[in-house]
Parts: C-alpha cells; structure tokens; sequence
C-alpha cells in the first residue's frame, strides 16, 4: 500500500495541526470500529501502521489482530501469559497480559497516538523499554492541553479517557 506512515511524518515534520489530528483520527477509529464489529483487536496501533495517502489515513498491519482472533476461542480475547504488540504502545492490561484485555487496548493505543501527534512526542517515552513500560502502567501523562493549549477542552478529554488506566473508567 503507497503512503506515508505517520512515523515518518512525526520525524520529518513533528507534530500535526489539530485539524489533521481529527481527520487522521476519524479514520483509523472508522477503521477500528469496523474490525471489533468483526471480532478482530488490531493490538498494535501505532505510527508506524498507519499510513496517509492524500486525505486519508489508513490502518495496516492487521496480520496479529487477525491471527489471534482466530486462533482464541472467544473473538477479540487475549490468553494469559500472551502479551502482543508493541510496548510503547500497549495498553497497561496488554503489558500485564490481562486475560480480560479486550478491544479497548486499541482505544488505550489510540490516545497514545493521538498524544504523539498532538504533541510530537510520545507520552511515556522512557529511557528504555522498561521505563517507558513502567511509566505507562504508573503514571499519567501531562494533560495534553498543557503541551498543545489550541487543543478543544473536549479533544482533550477524549484523549485522557482513552489513556485511563482502568479500561472500565
């Protein structure tokens, strides 16, 4: 599939106005939306798998998701011990491998490229993998609006209720 992933696009430009935020945004939960209808968790959303091409954003690399729902006997769950995805961006159920983990981790994954793109920056960047991890089951990020003040109080909020810890907040 031609495009640029948004990882390249974070380095080349850092981060994005707030309009194409929400465009972006729009698309890859469009996308989500449509594979949890269909029993498959993505599980690992990040810039790297999301490509623009023109005016739209598109989801790849949907080969785990896939696998895993159709290996597992519940769709969309996951199975203790199993923790799939990338670590920067899992949802803290994900990094513990949850057997209750659900698609909400996209969600999770979702406003943690949100925060990126919002702010250029990852929100639980670390010094290695283990502090970034760590930080991500521990801590809150800064409240977006305190990096980015033109984000709308309402984005902001959507983004901090996708970051919640407890998937069930």
């Amino acid at each position: 599939v031609s495009g640029e992933s948004l990882r390249v696009r974070l380095e080349e430009r850092g981060r994005l106005p707030v309009k194409d935020v929400v465009r972006i945004l729009t698309d890859i939960v469009d996308a989500l939306a449509y594979a949890h209808a269909h029993g498959v968790v993505h599980r690992d959303i990040k810039p790297g798998n999301v490509l623009t091409q023109r005016s739209h954003a598109l989801v790849t690399d949907f080969g785990v998701g896939q696998a895993l729902s159709a290996a597992l006997p519940a769709a969309g769950a996951t199975t203790s011990g199993l923790a799939i995805g990338t670590p920067a961006y899992m949802a803290p159920g994900q990094l513990a491998a949850d057997p209750a983990a659900d698609h909400r981790v996209d969600l999770y994954a979702v406003g943690l490229l949100a925060y990126e793109l919002l702010s250029g920056e990852a929100p639980f960047a670390g010094a290695s993998p283990t502090a970034t991890m760590a930080a991500q089951l521990t801590r809150d990020p800064p409240p977006i609006e305190s990096v980015r003040p033109d984000v709308p109080p309402g984005r902001s909020a959507i983004i901090r209720d996708c970051l919640a810890k407890d998937p069930e907040l």
